[in-house]
């Protein structure tokens, strides 16, 4: 059973990977047996993750624990691009496929939340920039790489929502519309793709001691009110997302598409 969670020749393209949950996941994916393209927006954040994947352990600080003794550096590569860039985008699907063959396997991760407040007293530019990453950056890298897998042998996408997409977030308005408009995203494309080959399943993570979610859990109060929720009463680490990740993206989900995982330590409220 086992070999049904390996990801020996799969060929993944993970965004947003230069830390936090992103950084996780193409590790995970490396340690499973797959070849990955990372992506993220500065090259120096990609040099980093590099880095730290080659045993360098330079990486961010919630880049999912100690892993500096392995290497993986052969069977990566990183790509600086803005998922919301058409020609960024191309790039990185050119990059990927010129290195390792066929993209088999997407994972949308990179994400972005610039505005925490009221929609009534937010501005046009926190929409556009939220949208731009969130939603349609995935739109336009899950429509690329469907057109390849659809022509192929199949394949799994996996898209990064939150449970900030399944309820009403105050003061995160905006991150909440485009993580709702992922999960419906992943079901259309689903419905449309599945008896082609093409899975596409979605993962809420709840709050991950992340540098995107420090709003939510570095102020103490607020931490403690917010984790009075929760079943298990503490807030997630990057590398509890690694193992729902490989599940999407295996054969041990070969009879699941148009799911939605919620990992989020069990909201009860």
């Amino acid at each position: 059973m086992d070999n049904r969670f390996s990801m020996q020749g799969r060929n993944a393209i993970v965004t947003g990977a230069t830390r936090g949950i992103g950084l996780a996941i193409a590790r995970g994916f490396l340690d499973s047996g797959a070849t990955v393209t990372l992506c993220g927006r500065k090259q120096e954040g990609v040099d980093a993750a590099l880095a730290d994947l080659a045993g360098g352990g330079t990486g961010d600080d919630n880049s999912g624990g100690d892993h500096s003794c392995v290497d993986h550096s052969e069977n990566v590569l990183g790509i600086a691009a803005h998922v919301g860039k058409v020609e960024d985008i191309e790039r990185l699907i050119s990059a990927a496929e010129e290195r390792f063959g066929p993209v088999d396997t997407l994972v949308n991760n990179a994400g972005t939340n610039p505005y925490y407040g009221p929609i009534a007293e937010s501005e046009d530019w926190a929409w556009d920039k939220t949208m731009d990453v969130n939603l349609r950056g995935p739109y336009l890298l899950s429509r690329r790489v469907a057109v390849k897998m659809l022509a192929g042998d199949g394949g799994s996408i996996v898209n990064i929502s939150s449970v900030a997409g399944l309820e009403a977030a105050p003061a995160q308005g905006i991150y909440s519309v485009t993580k709702a408009g992922l999960i419906m995203l992943t079901k259309v494309m689903a419905r449309e793709m599945g008896a082609s080959g093409v899975r596409v399943n979605c993962i809420c993570p709840g709050v991950i001691r992340t540098k995107l979610s420090a709003a939510l859990w570095e102020e103490e109060k607020a931490a403690k009110e917010f984790l009075a929720r929760k079943a298990l009463g503490r807030f997630g680490e990057v590398d509890e997302l690694v193992g729902a990740a490989i599940y999407f993206a295996s054969d041990a989900s070969s009879f699941t598409t148009g799911a939605v995982l919620q990992v989020d330590g069990g909201m009860v409220i």
